[in-house]
């Protein structure tokens, strides 16, 4: 889930170029995405790739959580091709899992390091297409009329006055909140951590399923606070809705949205073309189009000029390593459930 797309419903989407294409442009063949960002880039790139190359897009948008499950519950009998964006935790664990397969494009040489690193560390079964920094979002209108503060830093979000105003998504089918999770962990400790997050639970007034939900929650009104990445801030802002971003003060995680080939893939040509023009400049501008303002992977795609800047915000060293390791992940996520989700308010 770079945002990622986390979206709650599983659906699929055929672009309406299907039905009107030639049939010598059909026969190029389809290809199944599993895509972890917001709805409107998932269906842009579909629509880009679908145009340049006639190749027929299938598009499952889920949260990469969620994702993770569904390629683990299909693994002996794949339906997708391609994973296409949200937290790079999940999809370091699918690689690490044996779910997704090696693969080198010729592009990876124009890539920022950070995106690099996340090949390398998989054994090239993943690699890097944006980043995106977590932080706070918040309605300024509600908090004015509750007479709150903004909160500046994490542990403002555990104040009794923040009670019931606080939305975050649940790391179960979340790679933002499990960003969140492993970021805190970082931070304090694990021990600290935990009680750190007993004492959240209580102000937290649901556990979305999507990691974008909180924050659309902010910007209809419906909760004060969202623990989200920042740029999903941004593109609420940007659409004119009440909503400020915060970087907490004392340092906070960044995700790493990528993109992998799924083993037993049936269009593995086709999947492995979509990552070589999914890590192009011309490709990547989408997201900015849509109103997504993740930082790009390619050292030559533009920037958007709205997306949050990494050099204003305290990121701390996150050890995708560790929390990216499916052991690691599985064991925070229980002991979650067991210490938090199973607690009453």
């Amino acid at each position: 889930m770079t945002r990622a797309c986390r979206v709650s419903t599983s659906i699929v989407l055929f672009s309406a170029l299907v039905l009107t294409t030639p049939a010598v442009t059909r026969a190029q063949g389809s290809l199944n995405v599993y895509c972890s960002v917001q709805a409107e880039w998932c269906q842009a790139i579909a629509n880009e790739f679908q145009r340049q190359t006639g190749v027929r897009v299938g598009l499952t948008l889920k949260g990469s959580g969620e994702t993770l499950a569904q390629v683990t519950a299909e693994s002996a009998n794949p339906k997708g091709d391609v994973w296409f964006g949200g937290t790079g935790d999940p999809h370091l664990a699918a690689a690490e899992q044996n779910l997704t397969v090696a693969y080198k494009s010729p592009n990876l040489d124009k890539l920022h390091d950070w995106a690099l690193q996340q090949a390398r560390q998989s054994g090239f079964k993943t690699v890097g297409i944006y980043a995106g920094a977590l932080g706070f979002g918040y309605n300024p209108e509600l908090l004015q009329k509750r007479k709150l503060a903004p909160p500046a830093c994490w542990k403002d979000l555990v104040k009794p006055e923040y009670r019931d105003e606080i939305q975050v998504a649940n790391p179960n089918s979340s790679g933002t909140a499990y960003t969140a999770i492993a970021t805190i962990v970082q931070l304090f400790g694990e021990e600290d951590a935990f009680r750190y997050l007993r004492q959240l639970h209580r102000n937290v007034n649901q556990y979305t399923r999507s990691g974008v939900g909180p924050i659309k929650a902010v910007a209809r009104g419906e909760t004060s606070v969202s623990i989200s990445f920042m740029h999903d801030g941004v593109t609420e802002a940007v659409a004119g809705f009440p909503v400020k971003i915060q970087a907490p003060c004392e340092g906070t995680g960044y995700e790493v949205g990528s993109l992998s080939i799924i083993k037993g893939a049936r269009n593995l040509e086709g999947a492995r073309k979509f990552v070589d023009w999914a890590l192009t400049p011309q490709a990547q501008k989408l997201g900015a189009e849509a109103k997504q303002f993740q930082v790009p992977s390619n050292r030559e795609a533009q920037l958007p000029p709205q997306a949050p800047k990494f050099a204003e915000i305290k990121l701390i060293s996150y050890d995708f390593a560790k929390y990216g390791a499916s052991a690691e992940r599985k064991r925070l996520l229980d002991r979650w459930e067991r210490e938090v989700n199973s607690q009453p308010k």
